[in-house]
């Protein structure tokens, strides 16, 4: 006995209709791409108050304040140490206020009032070494030389 093989043809009503959801499956999924990339995008950025700018350094200057950091050289080894306080003024292209240059934000909430944070070293010489090392770089490397920064409205 030969198997019968049935070929399904859809009716025009059938087939129109197919047609049909095909389309507006494609027109609802490039409306959200448009909407994403025309409304939620920008909305998003606007909120996070952020975009890079071009920053030029105005001031490297060295604050009389010193703060406390904690070491760890073991695990029955921990103390405190100090470091001076480095600030990095800064105009950025999108404002032309000075603001105070940050390495990060996670660096931004341990200290607002400092653009770098040493390591921490044991020795507080060591620790004011290296905010003097940075004092230099940002001064006579960087100088007035235009960099790539990341600027935050809300945060300044």
């Amino acid at each position: 006995m030969a198997r019968s093989r049935a070929a399904y043809e859809y009716t025009e009503a059938e087939d129109k209709s197919m047609r049909l959801g095909f389309l507006l499956i494609a027109a609802g999924l490039l409306s959200l791409l448009g909407l994403g990339c025309c409304w939620l995008r920008p909305a998003l950025q606007e909120r996070g108050g952020g975009g890079s700018a071009n920053c030029t350094v105005l001031a490297v200057r060295q604050l009389g304040e010193r703060f406390a950091c904690t070491f760890s050289c073991g695990a029955a080894c921990r103390g405190t140490a100090r470091y001076p306080c480095l600030q990095v003024l800064v105009r950025t292209s999108r404002s032309s206020a000075p603001a105070l240059l940050h390495e990060d934000e996670r660096q931004l909430r341990t200290n607002p009032k400092c653009s770098y944070i040493p390591p921490c070293a044991r020795d507080d010489q060591e620790n004011s070494e290296n905010v003097t090392y940075k004092q230099r770089y940002w001064k006579e490397k960087v100088g007035s030389q235009p960099f790539t920064c990341y600027f935050n409205q809300h945060l300044r």
